[in-house]
């Protein structure tokens, strides 16, 4: 008796199910340990993959629980492709629904960002402009471009202290931060992404731009937002990251 792949695939993701029927080793025999085997070094290797990709959840809710809900999440979602460093993109919608952690409201913003870096350092490469072009050109005209950002650069609007969060979780000395919205952009310079916290503004700002609209129009969403918004100093942040590759 064959085995079917779809009963092959959920047992490999369910420890509780049982081994599929017909599957047998090279000599015939019920290869249940062999199986066993097998579907214990698919968990270990999905959840050495999410331990990979958030560093700054499993530091925010310790090893022993990340690994535990690391089970939890590998049994809903088996991978949909075979490149491990791209797993776990469900993991920031999975950490909104998981009741044991419903009281760290921050940790699915905080796993968007580490997924924005992985996703920002395996984007392609794009050579940005030099930041002398913005000084060639008129005000006028400026206002009216359109600005193109590099695939590495991702912005994630949060209502927590995301990036704050992240910072202080990620290296040593960092304060523990005021629990307010930040707006964070992910950018990749030169080989590193860089998680930066946003101005007031800067977030409208950066998302009009993603959606095509002229530094006017960016300009003004990022004022109807704040009134505090600084267009030089998230143009130099923009600049420095590397994240403005053309002007039309």
């Amino acid at each position: 008796m064959s085995v079917k792949q779809s009963d092959f695939a959920k047992a490999i993701f369910d420890a509780e199910l049982a081994v599929p029927d017909g599957l047998c080793n090279p000599e015939g025999a019920p290869a249940g340990k062999r199986f066993s085997i097998y579907r214990n070094n698919v968990a270990v290797s999905l959840t050495e993959a999410l331990e990979v990709t958030f560093p700054v959840i499993r530091t925010l809710v310790g090893d022993e629980f990340f690994k535990a809900m690391a089970g939890v999440f590998l049994r809903q979602h088996a991978p949909s492709s075979p490149m491990l460093m791209f797993y776990g993109a469900q993991m920031p919608a999975f950490l909104d629904s998981f009741q044991p952690v419903e009281h760290l409201g921050y940790l699915a913003d905080v796993a968007r960002i580490e997924l924005a870096l992985c996703r920002s350092y395996h984007a392609a490469d794009t050579p940005p402009i030099d930041p002398q072009t913005l000084q060639t050109i008129s005000p006028d005209r400026l206002l009216a471009a359109r600005l193109e950002l590099a695939p590495a650069v991702h912005l994630i609007c949060s209502s927590w202290p995301a990036a704050s969060l992240f910072h202080a979780n990620s290296a040593p000395n960092i304060p523990s931060p005021k629990m307010q919205a930040e707006d964070v952009l992910i950018t990749r310079p030169e080989f590193d992404p860089e998680v930066i916290k946003l101005p007031p503004g800067g977030g409208a700002f950066v998302g009009a731009l993603q959606k095509g609209c002229t530094l006017g129009e960016a300009v003004k969403a990022a004022g109807i937002s704040s009134g505090d918004f600084d267009l030089t100093e998230v143009l130099g942040l923009l600049l420095s990251g590397g994240a403005i590759i053309k002007i039309t």
